[in-house]
């Protein structure tokens, strides 16, 4: 998709997300902006084409299927963008998907493919506590991708966000579901959370590009508070029991070992166990006005659109 100089245009890796299929359509919502949206499979960009969007915004999306390895393949289609969004990144690894082909891997050979190409910034969603010398597996990967970014000519702006709650994604349901119990047993429920609304995320990355911010911010919702008060706060909207039972680290760090030992895909692992149990807690003032967002949606406006 040739790009002129009246139209923006975004290169979007790991479109098929929920974020990304977000952010497409709100790109897309500006008549002076198209999208080239990476995916995996044909069963992805399905997903994407399947879309709510009008013709007119039909015709300014393109949907490319490719391995994010794949530099060759990377470099051709980020011909003519402007900006790049890269969204790939598991909270799970496998046997089948390592953290370091997802985060590392993938970062590296988009990077290659846009230092041959017209593409002049760079937006990478990352996590909140992610850093090279983690003893999590997760936010160490992560963050040995965050210093990629930084290692190449491209202007990019790392933008790390605690857990994120949008409309039909699985963090809204696993919180709903937690909500409407009458009695959810949880893995040590004084753990800090602070979610973040993904409608604020998507203005964030759009902003990020937009501006070509070069440098890390570090995003969270409004509101901090523990994992047992949100799941009451949630439960307060949808008129469920929220009681929580809270149960030690160790025991669930123990199941996930376990799980790991004997499953080629487990239900979840130590490493994913960590990375939601580490405490959010952020100051998103230097980071909002950085990005020129004036206002985060409040936590109950948050929970009332996620959970009705």
């Amino acid at each position: 998709m040739e790009s002129t100089q009246e139209t923006q245009t975004w290169l979007i890796t790991g479109a098929n997300g929920n974020l990304g299929k977000r952010l497409i359509s709100e790109i897309l919502s500006d008549d002076d902006s198209a999208v080239v949206a990476v995916v995996r499979s044909a069963r992805a960009q399905h997903e994407i084409e399947s879309l709510e969007l009008n013709a007119e915004q039909v015709a300014r999306l393109e949907v490319k299927v490719l391995n994010y390895d794949d530099v060759a393949a990377l470099t051709e289609v980020a011909q003519g963008c402007d900006k790049a969004v890269h969204l790939v990144g598991i909270l799970k690894e496998t046997k089948m998907a390592s953290y370091f082909d997802a985060h590392e891997a993938s970062t590296s050979a988009l990077l290659q493919a846009l230092e041959h190409s017209t593409v002049k910034h760079l937006t990478y969603l990352s996590i909140v506590g992610s850093t090279p010398d983690s003893s999590n597996a997760c936010l160490a990967s992560k963050g040995r991708a965050e210093q990629l970014c930084h290692r190449h000519d491209i202007a990019a702006c790392v933008l790390r966000v605690p857990m994120v709650l949008g409309e039909g994604d699985y963090a809204s349901f696993a919180l709903r579901k937690r909500a409407q119990a009458g009695r959810s047993i949880t893995f040590r429920a004084d753990s800090i959370e602070q979610p973040i609304y993904a409608g604020d995320v998507v203005q964030a990355v759009i902003a990020a590009g937009t501006k070509e911010i070069d440098g890390d911010l570090n995003l969270a919702g409004p509101e901090a508070l523990s994992r047992r008060a949100l799941t009451e706060r949630a439960a307060a909207i949808v008129g469920g029991g929220g009681k929580v039972v809270s149960l030690p680290l160790g025991l669930g760090l123990g199941m996930a070992g376990l799980f790991e030992t004997f499953m080629s895909n487990p239900p979840v692992t130590k490493a994913m166990l960590e990375v939601l149990d580490h405490d959010d807690e952020v100051d998103p003032q230097a980071a909002c006005q950085a990005l020129g967002l004036d206002a985060l949606t409040p936590l109950d406006d948050m929970l009332k659109a996620v959970l009705s």
